[in-house]
């Protein structure tokens, strides 16, 4: 089972990078703005988050319980979808920076209809799958709240940028929906 397991946080995180290098549009011609102070802030954040979940791991001998490893096997799945359908709604509008194009537009459809930052919950679903496999209690909380702190960063940066470009309408999409955990931030 701890096999499977880790074929399965292997493939997750395939699946979950697949889109971002392949089926996001990079190198986008268009004018915009750019906020990547923050945006590499909090991306920073994140990525010593996803390093200590590999890093600060269990002994080899003491595997994770089966209740940790069928937990994994819903978020490793689940950030997945998440990433391949929060790309393909998003489309255009897609960037690593947080930024808004000219002809910017916003998207509430799909994923973004439950989350505003599916890409963000996709990020956090496919950390816990790692975390719940590898980490140690201690350090995977640490990394929790290195993520958490870097991808606060990143939505109110987000969230700013496009409040000043949509106004109300996007202030009411903000009020209707989570940011990036359902029913909770």
């Amino acid at each position: 089972m701890v096999f499977l397991s880790w074929v399965v946080l292997m493939v997750s995180w395939f699946a979950w990078g697949y889109p971002f290098l392949f089926r996001a549009p990079h190198n986008q011609k268009r004018a915009s703005i750019t906020a990547a102070g923050p945006t590499r802030a909090g991306l920073f954040l994140e990525a010593l988050a996803i390093f200590i979940a590999f890093a600060c791991r269990m002994p080899v001998n003491i595997p994770p319980g089966p209740g940790r490893i069928a937990a994994a096997l819903v978020c490793g799945p689940l950030a997945g979808v998440l990433s391949w359908t929060a790309v393909r709604h998003l489309g255009r509008q897609f960037r690593v920076n947080a930024g808004l194009y000219e002809d910017h537009e916003l998207v509430t459809s799909g994923p973004y209809h439950v989350v505003r930052h599916p890409i963000y919950t996709s990020l956090l679903a496919i950390l816990a799958a790692t975390l719940l496999l590898l980490t140690e209690w201690e350090w995977a909380m640490v990394a929790l709240l290195l993520f958490v702190a870097g991808t606060e960063i990143r939505v109110y940066t987000e969230d700013r940028m496009l409040a000043s470009r949509f106004g109300e309408r996007f202030c009411a999409y903000q009020r209707a929906v989570k940011a990036y955990i359902p029913f909770v931030r």
